[in-house]
Parts: structure tokens; sequence; C-alpha cells
């Protein structure tokens, strides 16, 4: 989406939530429009959307992303880089030495609450707007679609946090309390229930590429309803978005798993049958330098590639763009994965190009010369114009088929459906390993986390298993991982000053 929509929504000092009080924010407005005076056409209200959606996709200028904190807080991969300070909040991540003060909780709190408050408005400023019903009603669960995403994601890093269900007035910022996470989650549920009905069932890819349906909310309650252990609701939810017959026939939305793994990965393949929710990235946004977080490239492709990539004369392949080395797996998952048929889409292990003396390249901090091949941008991706390394177009999976297969074997398991090879949990298991040639196992907690860290590594998926699962201190203690405080991420100091939230525990 194009980040430059994203200054229509709200004069300086109320851009989101609590963040007025930083004074990065007391800026000249020059060139925006107040959104008291927007809001009048079904165009304007199409662009305040963009502006919600926008940061659904947020990148820190710091060149990270929700995917990459989750990355290295799940004990699979380094922060790697230059060295042990480079882009710090993720190195204070991996090693779990964060505090309020320093690390990406910032990031993580100012990309949900300014997207909670953008979708606030619009949904405030909707019933004013002259268009058509059917359109109106759409956007507005579009809004409360990626509302609940925010929040979920909000309670689920912070778990004490304020429930803003409309516009703050300017001088009520400082006010909010926070409210507990059954609420939140409960706000979240309702939200998704009233936007299911009202959202297409299909978009057409070339036109809409990217937005919201029904599919897409019901897998993201599906998911919600998963974390908060309301299995057999949470399977109800997914059983329509794998559909009747999991492998075998599309569901109803159209979701199919792809044929093959290492496709998913490929730029050409945007929006596939195995998409569900997509972030959008693109070559053309001409993201630079002065503020790369806007730009709408995936920056994950220029910092996961190896450093001063080369390839030696005679060689055209592989086409790694010169990277920055980070998001490197760790020798312990390279060898848990090594023999599995993803392997070789998941992993680059670019030490053995260089020992075959295909190519060079700089070793990056906590060397280990595993590479996330599933992001690490390509030279026949580059962007034709601007600057390169800012504008790669490969887009991101918030969640794709693979993951809902898991998620609804794992909830009808625990709902003590049947497991057995008649039963449906055990088709959802087994589809996903027969996509990549492997044989069924059983359906068990071992079987189904095994598989998830296998099919989903790398996609930032690993932290929030774990933590779910109640099994984050026992396997990330070696990282640094203290029980009771890095289940969760502590809310920024700057959001405690001169405010009425409180630090959660763990981190007083």
């Amino acid at each position: 989406m194009n980040k430059k929509l994203i200054y229509i929504l709200t004069s300086a000092a109320a851009l989101q939530f609590v963040s007025a009080c930083k004074r990065e924010l007391n800026v000249n407005d020059q060139g925006r429009i107040p959104a008291n005076n927007y809001y009048k056409s079904s165009g304007q209200a199409f662009t305040g959307l963009v502006a919600v959606y926008d940061r659904l996709g947020f990148q820190s200028g710091g060149l990270y992303d929700k995917m990459a904190i989750m990355d290295v807080a799940g004990g699979d991969q380094y922060a790697g880089g230059g060295g042990p300070s480079d882009i710090n909040d993720l190195q204070v991540t991996e090693n779990y030495t964060l505090t309020p003060l320093t690390g990406p909780a910032s990031y993580l709190w100012n990309r949900g609450y300014s997207g909670v408050y953008r979708a606030n408005y619009l949904l405030r400023s909707l019933p004013g707007i002259a268009m058509d019903d059917a359109t109106k009603k759409r956007y507005t669960a579009e809004a409360k679609t990626l509302r609940a995403a925010f929040y979920f994601d909000l309670v689920f890093f912070f778990r004490s946090i304020p429930l803003l269900e409309g516009v703050l007035p300017i001088d009520s910022l400082y006010k909010p309390v926070q409210t507990t996470p059954d609420k939140i989650y409960a706000f979240v549920e309702k939200d998704l229930n009233e936007a299911i009905p009202d959202l297409p069932v299909t978009v057409p890819v070339a036109t809409e590429g990217g937005r919201l349906t029904q599919g897409s909310a019901k897998a993201l309650l599906g998911k919600v309803l998963l974390y908060e252990k309301k299995w057999q609701a949470a399977a109800d939810q997914f059983k329509d978005v794998n559909g009747a017959n999991p492998g075998a026939t599309p569901s109803i939305y159209g979701y199919q798993l792809m044929p093959n793994f290492a496709d998913l990965w490929k730029v050409k393949n945007k929006f596939n049958s195995e998409s569900i929710i997509e972030l959008v990235h693109t070559s053309k946004s001409n993201g630079d330098w002065p503020d790369a977080g806007a730009s709408d490239g995936n920056l994950n492709c220029i910092t996961s590639g190896p450093r001063s990539f080369a390839l030696k004369t005679g060689y055209n392949s592989p086409d790694y763009y010169p990277g920055y080395g980070f998001l490197t797996f760790r020798a312990d998952f390279r060898n848990f994965i090594h023999g599995d048929p993803r392997y070789a889409a998941t992993v680059a292990d670019i030490d053995s190009l260089v020992a075959a003396g295909v190519c060079s390249y700089s070793q990056d901090n906590s060397h280990t010369g595993y590479f996330l091949n599933k992001f690490a941008g390509r030279v026949s991706d580059q962007a034709s114009s601007g600057t390169v390394p800012l504008n790669f177009p490969q887009d991101q999976y918030e969640i794709r088929l693979a993951d809902t297969y898991l998620m609804e074997a794992e909830a009808l398991m625990n709902a003590g459906a049947d497991v057995s090879s008649a039963g449906r949990a055990y088709q959802l298991l087994n589809t996903v390993r027969a996509r990549v040639g492997l044989g069924p196992v059983a359906v068990t907690q071992d079987n189904i986390e095994t598989e998830r860290r296998l099919e989903l590594a790398g996609e930032g998926l690993r932290w929030p298993d774990l933590v779910r699962w109640g099994k984050a201190a026992t396997v990330l203690a070696p990282r640094g991982f203290i029980a009771g405080r890095n289940e969760m991420f502590p809310i920024p100091q700057t959001e405690l000053n001169n405010t009425q939230l409180q630090q959660n525990d763990g981190w007083k």
C-alpha cells in the first residue's frame, strides 16, 4: 500500500494514541489535509482505508518488521548483521536483554496503536460519507478486521493494554487505562464476527489482490480462538477456511495448497491459492534511505541476504543480491531441518557454495553460513530504478493455508476429536506433509510442533507458538529467556511517561 497516503489521517497532534507526548509529532503539517476536512467522498474513504492497511505491513526505519523480531526471538535464528550492535533492536531481542528503553517494543506498540487509531477514525467517519451502502459496509468490515488484527497482536505482545473503541479527543490522550486481556480478546472476536458477513467471498487478484475477504477474517478469528484455547470454536472457523476435503478440493474461498513448496517464495506467485492474508510489497514505491521504513519494498530481502555476495567468473546462479547478513539460521536448526524436503527452499547454505568455488561473501555476526532462503533478495527481482536494496517486491504471508491446516489439526486434537487415520485432524496434518513428499505421522502435540517448525521456519511464528504452548521458558532458556517476564514485551517507557499506564508484571 502506498505510504504517501498516510498523512491524510489526522493533524500532527493526534497521529497515534499516547505517542502524542513525543516531540517528533510536533511537526509542520504544511501540505497535509486535516482529518476534519477530509472523508467527504468515497474516494477519500478508500484512501483512508489504504492508510489502515498500511500499518499491517509497517516496517521500521531501522530495517526490520514484526516477522524479523519474532524470528530472532524464536531461538532458531540469530540477529546476525555486521556486528553485535547492528540493528540493535534485533540483537537485544535475540539474547533477551531488551528493556522498556531498548528493543523493538516501541515499534510493536506504535504499529498496533497507530493502526487502531486509523481504523477508529475511518469507522467514525464512514457513516457521514455519501457513498453506496454496499461499499460502505465493505469498508467498515475491512476496517474492523484490521483493527482486530492490530489488537490481537497488541494483547499477545503486551497482555494488559488499553482498549480504545473510538477516537480519543486530544485532551484525553494521556488518560486511557489498561484493561484485562479477556476483554481485549472479546472485542477482537466481536469485530471479526461483525465484519465477516460484509466481506467479499473472494476478490479479483488483478485489481484487489491483498484486500481482506471472508476467508481472511475467518482464518484470523480461528487463530484468535486457538490462542484463547477455545478449541472447538477455533476448529469450526478453520473448517470453512480449509474446506470440506483438505488437500483434495479447494475451500469455498478458493484456498488450496500450492503444489510445490518452493514456489511460495517466488515473486511471480503473489496472491496464490495458499495465501490468506498477504502483506503486499512492490518494487515501484521508490523508497529511499531518508525514511527506509516508508518504502513499500520488502526490507527483509536486503537484510537477510548474504553480505557482499559475489558470484565467481563462469557462474550466473544463485543470483543473491548482496545483503546484510541478518536472520541467519543457527546450526542446531540447520541440523534439525537438514534432510527435510523443505530444506533447500528454507535454508541457503552459502558456505557450501564457497567451498565449491561458486561465490564469495563476507561473514556476518554470529556466523553460521545458513541464510533465510525464503526471503533473501535476488538480482532477478530487484527494482529497475531507485534505491534497489529498499524496493524488493516479494510479499509476505501473515496467514497461509498450511498454517491454518496445522492450527485446525491442533484445535481438533485438543477438542477431543478423532485423531485416527480416519479423522480430519490426521488428514490436515498429513496433507501438509504429503505436499513435500513425506509420509503420514500420528496426530500428537509433538508431531504438530515439529511440523510447524519445519513448514513455517523463518516466517515469524516460532516465538508465538512457543509462548502459547507454554514451552518458551524451557526451549529459550539458553538464549536468556526469563520465565514470567519474556513471554511478553515491556510496555515502552515513552508510553508510561506522563500517562496512567502501568508496566506489566515481570517488567516492573
